[in-house]
């Protein structure tokens, strides 16, 4: 079996999915076989596996670090939220049901099985678990039953690194109130103390640590210093969403819809020189764009109607008559048609008009299409015409089915990696461009595409911009994390408590 390490938080987006993946990344260099683990991800940024299953794609992001293929053993257990009391409850990669918070806090442990099934799975193919907790260890309303941090610790015998965000501040009273919020055999777990996210000079700091070593009776196993990665966010929390604001030679907006849901759609959008990502919340923040892109959505009706609200579907619209670049990937996708019905209330029922830009309609159904896709694009219309039959692959995750009104363009003709299913993706009419597919801007070709395309609509010269290999650019980020970490990280102790594991 395999030896387990695991990072725990003082909070959320103190950093642990960062520095999980920079130790896999690390442990991989070192020769050895390592996997990720986290029992239970709350999240609406999704991945489907090779074999048509969900899992969160923070432990995607770690299994690439790890140099491995994606399994829902990683996560056994996701929670989508569909509102903000209740979640979709998601098993090994299949579609429990809809659970309010309080239904699932009572039903959780009934899971736990399931959860060391899949640990000890992994466990049995791999020389390291790295483990990643959620939220922080010290809230003691959720203790009961807990099976994501000091619970899961206890059961895969894995010693704990406790993380700090020295960022939003406070972290001396963040890792001694965490510590002292545990009870005593949880205590005995933590064997490491993580100082994340610092800028500045250490020699101001190290008065602080000693300190906090003599208080909390643990060692500080490092300094992470605030690493410029461009790799994936948990959901909600990320900084993207407040990054860049300064316009590039190519300008791309992004509607942050309220429950927007697989932003890391755009990721290689944003990692290309000259171009601007820019997420646009409000009318006054969307400015004259190149391209408008509407992102997936985990409750579509809602997100539209706040844009209705708001005066963003207006903005757009006005936007498409004068030609813009409108492209919806899956719930945005839904929403650029004719009408949205819920007869089953998989959302919260009823029908609305689209925002009638495509002529088609959608209806949501109880069952949830979960694939991996390839093909090519369709003979595409308007400024995106001369990126026809350019090759893309990806993944698609929704439960709605949309039918064309009429004789319209097609996005995309893909074959179906699951079944082997031969099918058509998404429609285009005009400057407008819809589809399911999650990841469609990940292969070069299609960034590039896109590039130049927009570039030649707007008459400015693109050709020293290039498109973005991202399984390529991921790789160089990722050796990145685990360089800087292995600086300024007692990795020589890490690896002690690694190898000393718990006392029985």
């Amino acid at each position: 079996m395999a030896k387990a390490i695991m990072v725990q938080g003082t909070m959320s987006n103190a950093g642990k999915s960062l520095l999980a993946a920079g130790l896999c990344r690390i442990f991989k260099q070192d020769g050895y076989r390592v996997a990720p683990f986290k029992s239970q991800n709350m999240a609406l940024n999704s991945f489907i596996t090779e074999e048509g299953l969900e899992m969160g794609r923070a432990q995607v992001m770690q299994a690439e670090a790890a140099g491995i293929a994606p399994s829902v053993k990683m996560n056994p257990i996701l929670l989508k939220p569909t509102n903000d009391v209740g979640s979709q409850v998601i098993v090994n990669g299949e579609v429990l049901g809809t659970m309010s918070a309080r239904d699932y806090f009572k039903f959780k442990h009934q899971l736990f099985p399931k959860v060391m099934e899949a640990y000890e799975e992994l466990a049995a193919q791999n020389d390291i678990i790295v483990i990643e907790g959620a939220g922080s260890p010290a809230e003691i309303n959720l203790k009961d039953e807990d099976i994501v941090n000091m619970g899961m610790a206890k059961r895969a015998k894995a010693p704990v690194l406790l993380v700090g965000d020295i960022d939003r501040g406070g972290v001396f009273a963040q890792l001694i109130g965490t510590v002292m919020l545990l009870e005593e055999e949880e205590k005995k777990l933590v064997k490491g103390l993580i100082v994340n996210k610092f800028r500045g000079d250490k020699t101001i700091l190290d008065p602080g640590i000693e300190m906090l070593e003599q208080k909390a009776g643990i060692p500080v196993v490092g300094v992470a210093p605030y690493l410029d990665i461009q790799v994936e966010d948990e959901d909600s929390l990320t900084e993207r969403f407040e990054g860049n604001r300064e316009v590039g030679l190519i300008d791309l907006a992004v509607i942050r819809l309220p429950r927007i849901s697989n932003f890391t759609d755009f990721n290689p959008l944003e990692s290309i020189p000259g171009v601007s990502l820019r997420y646009v919340r409000h009318v006054r923040e969307l400015k004259n764009p190149d391209m408008i892109l509407l992102p997936g959505t985990k409750n579509t009706m809602e997100d539209l109607l706040w844009m209705r609200q708001n005066g963003l579907e207006a903005a757009i619209l006005k936007e498409a008559a004068k030609g813009k670049v409108i492209f919806g990937v899956c719930g945005g996708y839904q929403m650029l048609g004719q009408t949205l019905s819920d007869p089953h209330h998989v959302e919260a029922g009823g029908q609305i008009e689209g925002m009638g830009l495509l002529p088609m309609d959608t209806v949501f159904e109880e069952a949830k299409t979960r694939t991996r896709v390839c093909g090519q694009l369709c003979e595409l219309t308007g400024v995106l015409k001369e990126m026809s039959g350019v090759p893309l692959e990806g993944y698609e995750i929704h439960m709605g089915e949309s039918v064309p009104r009429e004789e319209t363009a097609c996005m995309s003709r893909i074959t179906d990696q699951v079944t082997g299913a031969k099918k058509v993706d998404g429609l285009c009419a005009g400057n407008v461009y819809g589809t399911y597919i999650h990841g469609i801007f990940d292969r070069e070709e299609v960034t590039k595409g896109l590039m130049e395309a927009i570039g030649k609509a707007k008459g400015v010269d693109v050709s020293e911009m290039t498109g973005v290999d991202f399984a390529a650019f991921k790789e160089t980020q990722y050796d990145l994390l685990a360089d800087g970490l292995r600086k300024h990280l007692d990795m020589e102790k890490i690896y002690e408590i690694l190898n000393a594991g718990v006392e029985e």
